[in-house]
């Protein structure tokens, strides 16, 4: 495994056990839950709403001559 702490690496391994605690560990993850799966559907969402424009546009003719400005 490697050779043993001593009594000054037991010491400190002792007083940095405190950066192992849950609350500390993953804070991003677990500070918005669902908000993955909300990026997610929100990117789908926009994916088909411009594939559906595009789809549903209609064909830009240049005979049609009456066009008001």
């Amino acid at each position: 495994m490697g050779k043993p702490l001593g009594a000054t690496g037991e010491f400190f391994r002792r007083r940095d056990e405190w950066r192992k605690h849950p609350m500390l560990t993953n804070q991003f993850r677990h500070a918005f839950p669902g908000l993955g799966i909300a990026v997610v559907a929100f990117t789908i969402y926009c994916v088909g709403e411009y594939a559906y424009n595009n789809m549903s546009q209609p064909s830009h003719s240049t005979t049609s001559a009456s066009h008001s400005h």
